[in-house]
């Protein structure tokens, strides 16, 4: 089994994340669910949503607290928040920004024991070029396919258009493909 969590701010479209990816994985014949976990419920607060992939039948309900991958929607949760708990050695962790590792201060995943695998993906910046608005969960799906190996591109942008109507899943669908192959281009990164 496969297990995701996913970090952000309400508003972000963090539980739809969740809910794109467990129908992709779904399209591709396997099993999935995803659920969110909410805190204050208010536009900006924390939140976090969970997703499980795997070829049988999944029988756990309760929160994912040993991620195979992080996705991390909101940099700014970065040291508020204890994201990393839990993630398994060689884990995955995908964020949603442009700046250095060591600029977000995470230099130290990058050196430490459990040899973290890190890519990072412009996600804001992509929903923002081709939907119009700074809900940067599709990119980072588009991203996680190209780095993780779980899900191809091809059942997150099916999963999308299920999802959204006409110029809204296909505005998603691009900002989901540009991030995949920026993901691509620096998959050797991630895993070194």
């Amino acid at each position: 089994m496969y297990q995701v969590r996913i970090h952000g701010r309400g508003g972000q479209g963090v539980v739809s994340g969740a809910e794109l990816l467990s129908v992709a994985a779904f399209l591709e014949g396997r099993y999935a669910q995803a659920f969110p976990s909410f805190g204050s419920e208010r536009m900006g607060a924390p939140v976090m949503a969970f997703c499980r992939i795997d070829d049988k039948e999944i029988r756990l309900r309760e929160p994912v607290v040993a991620p195979d991958a992080l996705i991390i929607q909101d940099p700014t949760l970065l040291h508020q928040v204890d994201l990393f708990k839990g993630l398994h050695p060689a884990g995955l962790i995908l964020i949603n920004s442009m700046r250095s590792f060591e600029d977000l201060g995470l230099a130290e995943l990058l050196r430490g024991a459990n040899r973290f695998r890190l890519c990072q993906v412009p996600a804001t910046e992509l929903a923002q070029k081709h939907v119009g608005r700074a809900v940067p969960n599709a990119a980072l799906l588009g991203g996680f396919a190209a780095v993780s190996g779980q899900i191809d591109l091809e059942s997150v942008v099916a999963a999308i258009r299920a999802k959204f109507p006409g110029k809204i899943a296909e505005g998603n669908v691009a900002a989901a493909s540009e991030a995949f192959a920026f993901a691509q281009q620096r998959k050797e990164l991630v895993h070194a």
